[in-house]
């Protein structure tokens, strides 16, 4: 039984050899004896195998004596919000995200939507996979849950419906399962949205939905172009991310979206926490500290970042890879929430995006992520540190490797699951800076 599906956060793998309806309903039982839930929301991605799966990890679930509710098609956010809203056990959402389209996996929670990680039982249900399991005396049972009505109603409570003005934005599901979200949002918005590849289809007939692909971008900007729209927005299958486009077609970088949202939270709540990852920082640190904020750094990773939330009380979180929390939704990820609260902003400033976050891309300019792929990743960064440490105004191992100067500053960390290494590059004001040592640090790279 191959189980190299079992990641860090997740599990995902190609089906049928890493992900089954054998290995399915297996983690189902293992599940049960693991966390010891009673009552476990299921809900399932677009993917052409993710039924099956979901109805076998079912069949595992309610052997092992838990009842099952069934939420169906959805995103991962939903499992989320279900399983919090409705103060269940746990939840497991049956996707791949933004992987081939002949993978598929499962995102793991427990009681308050609490991410069930490699060190926090999803190794133990790993070990228990292959074993013998027993049939609880008594079978769990299977309910139909409709949660779409609370959880739109939910979405809706981050902004203020009588400060939203006519709008016109593009939104590309990418054939993902975000249109379906849309469509239930579209007579409660004053928008017109312009939709492209709308419709669920796990064939995925203009490849897997990631926009972070620089080729899968293109549609989303060519309709905002032909349509004269004011913002373009993009999702990946399982629609916990969203990645934003300006009226000119232009891409934005998440980290600079980070800053806005920690703008508007505080100025909800003053004095406020607000965690950031360790890649790119400067701009997030500024904003929050000019809103009276408290910056809190986490290592990069959604269980990182939801466990330093908890435990700061934080009430929003954000990774420079358009993932976005939120304590009020159990400070989990949405990749709803985020774009809804950038069109608030919008309407009540009267500001294009691309007016809102110029100057900040010009006061901290960014390389973006750039990956490159090594035998020996660990080799390159001790390489790293040695040569450019010694002359840093400060160094720290948070997540890898983070440099800072004067006036610019680098991370270079290693991929969880890929021989490569991950560089980001910032500098205060200088883009010319910035591209240069981005330059030189690649260039260093490739040379070890």
């Amino acid at each position: 039984m191959d189980l190299s599906g079992f990641k860090a956060y997740d599990i995902r793998g190609k089906v049928p050899d890493q992900l089954n309806p054998e290995i399915a309903e297996r983690i189902g039982r293992a599940y049960v004896q693991v966390t010891g839930a009673r009552k476990v929301v299921v809900g399932y991605d677009i993917r052409l195998s993710s039924p099956e799966l979901a109805e076998a990890l079912s069949k595992g679930l309610m052997a092992a004596g838990a009842d099952v509710y069934d939420i169906g098609l959805c995103g991962t956010e939903m499992v989320y919000f279900a399983t919090f809203h409705y103060e269940m056990d746990g939840g497991i959402m049956v996707t791949a995200s933004h992987n081939p389209q002949d993978y598929n996996g499962m995102k793991l929670v427990s009681k308050g939507s609490r991410p069930v990680s490699s060190d926090t039982g999803l190794n133990e249900i790993k070990d228990l996979v292959p074993g013998e399991f027993e049939d609880a005396a008594e079978s769990g049972k299977q309910h139909t849950l409709d949660a779409h009505s609370d959880y739109i109603q939910h979405l809706m409570g981050y902004i203020n419906t009588a400060e939203l003005k006519p709008l016109k934005v593009v939104v590309n599901a990418g054939n993902g399962g975000a249109g379906l979200i849309i469509d239930q949002l579209e007579s409660l918005l004053p928008f017109e949205f312009i939709k492209v590849h709308h419709e669920p289809d796990g064939t995925f007939p203009y490849g897997v939905p990631n926009p972070l692909l620089v080729e899968n971008r293109e549609s989303t900007r060519q309709a905002l172009l032909e349509n004269g729209a004011d913002i373009g927005i993009a999702w990946d299958g399982d629609y916990d991310r969203c990645f934003l486009f300006d009226e000119t077609g232009r891409f934005v970088e998440g980290y600079y979206i980070v800053g806005l949202l920690a703008e508007l939270f505080l100025k909800r709540e003053p004095g406020a926490n607000i965690i950031h990852d360790p890649r790119l920082t400067w701009n997030t640190i500024d904003m929050v500290n000019a809103g009276g904020g408290n910056p809190v750094q986490s290592k990069t990773g959604h269980a990182f970042i939801k466990q330093i939330m908890r435990e700061k009380d934080a009430v929003y979180g954000g990774e420079m890879s358009a993932h976005h929390y939120f304590r009020d939704f159990a400070y989990c990820d949405s990749g709803m929430i985020p774009w809804l609260m950038v069109a608030n902003l919008m309407c009540v400033t009267g500001k294009s995006l691309s007016s809102l976050i110029d100057e900040r891309m010009a006061k901290y300019p960014a390389s973006g992520e750039i990956n490159r792929k090594l035998e020996d990743a660990g080799k390159v960064l001790k390489a790293i540190e040695a040569e450019y440490a010694p002359s840093a105004v400060s160094v720290n191992f948070v997540d890898g490797l983070s440099v800072e100067y004067d006036d610019w500053r680098f991370n270079l960390r290693m991929s969880n699951t890929e021989p490569l290494v991950r560089l980001n590059v910032e500098s205060k004001g200088d883009q010319a800076l910035m591209e240069s040592k981005t330059k030189e640090l690649l260039d260093r790279i490739d040379s070890i």
